[in-house]
């Protein structure tokens, strides 16, 4: 392991200085991404600063939804009762990821950002655009089970690995950011970047920006609301494919409804034209499947060795059908 420096600053704003000066340095919260990295030989950074005392460790109510601060641990967030009450979905998707030990260290501000699971990207003897850009992408004709079915491109097929993040896309959460310029908030459906021709890049956030907090708005719709994950195994296993979704009923049609997926884009992925179908269809199960296809008619399956991931359409039909299903039945 290259030697690297540590640093404690006294506050935030003298953190995102320290970082944004230094481009090899790396802001460090609960570390569970980071320490593997550093493990890989992913990265080298020159520098970590740690932000842990730095950021907000508390979960407030502010006028029209909750405030979460960066330096929440999931675990406290998914037993938070407000949460569990308000936000089932966001509280279901914490608790299908990682195990009770990481969920204990793992932060609000760190599990957005955390990098893909691609196993060419964690393999430094493989070229990766991501990892080294320009270099090529060896998952495109590898092994391609785990990748993109939307939104990819020529130079990255890689999936973005945050079950919490696919709740947040769902309840139109916003992103607090402090960074060398000010303070700004972006919604959390713009965090996240589709690779283009610049894979290397995950999020919209400039080197030296630092999330402090995470805001969702209360809406109503939102406490009817569930997380589905398919993924290989029961425990500490990635997501083939998720849903995230609530719904509101009334009078035997779907007055509104919010969907996110998981598992089959560089980001997480807001299913809009999913909801748009839905919106003043007939609860059935024919409405959901027409509202999937609707979705998923641009979805690109990737050939691969490994039989590619063509079964990721039928996967998230089948989850999100299910997923509206259960939601309906809880509205009779």
């Amino acid at each position: 392991m290259k030697p690297f420096a540590y640093q404690v600053p006294g506050d935030a704003a003298a953190a995102v200085r320290s970082v944004a000066d230094r481009p090899d340095a790396s802001f460090l919260a609960g570390g569970t991404n980071l320490v593997d990295h550093l493990r890989l030989g992913l990265i080298e950074p020159g520098l970590l600063v740690d932000v842990t005392s730095l950021t907000s460790a508390e979960i407030t109510d502010r006028e029209g939804g909750l405030r979460i601060g960066a330096a929440v641990r999931n675990s406290d967030l998914a037993a938070d009762p407000r949460v569990r009450e308000r936000f089932p979905v966001l509280a279901e998707s914490l608790l299908a990821g990682a195990s009770g030990q990481l969920r204990n260290m793992a932060t609000t501000g760190g599990n957005p950002l955390q990098r893909t699971r691609c196993v060419y990207f964690q393999d430094v003897t493989t070229p990766c655009n991501k990892r080294e850009p320009g270099s090529g992408c060896s998952a495109i004709g590898g092994s391609t089970r785990n990748h993109a079915i939307l939104g990819a491109s020529e130079h990255c097929i890689a999936t973005q690995p945050s079950d919490m993040g696919v709740a947040l896309a769902a309840l139109d959460a916003q992103v607090q950011v402090l960074g060398p310029g000010g303070e700004r908030t972006i919604p959390f459906t713009e965090l996240h970047r589709l690779p283009g021709d610049t894979p290397e890049r995950d999020t919209v956030l400039d080197h030296g920006e630092l999330i402090t907090a995470i805001d969702v708005p209360d809406l109503p719709i939102a406490r009817r609301s569930h997380y589905r994950k398919v993924r290989d195994r029961a425990s500490y296993a990635f997501a083939l494919v998720s849903v995230a979704a609530a719904l509101d009923v009334f009078d035997g049609e779907v007055r509104d409804v919010r969907i996110a997926l998981g598992g089959v884009a560089h980001k997480p992925w807001r299913a809009r034209r999913a909801e748009a179908a839905l919106r003043g269809a007939p609860v059935s199960e024919q409405s959901y499947r027409e509202a999937a296809e609707a979705e998923l008619a641009d979805a690109r399956p990737q050939d691969g060795i490994d039989g590619g991931n063509a079964f990721k359409i039928p996967l998230v039909t089948g989850a999100l059908v299910a997923t509206l299903r259960d939601l309906a039945e809880e509205e009779t």
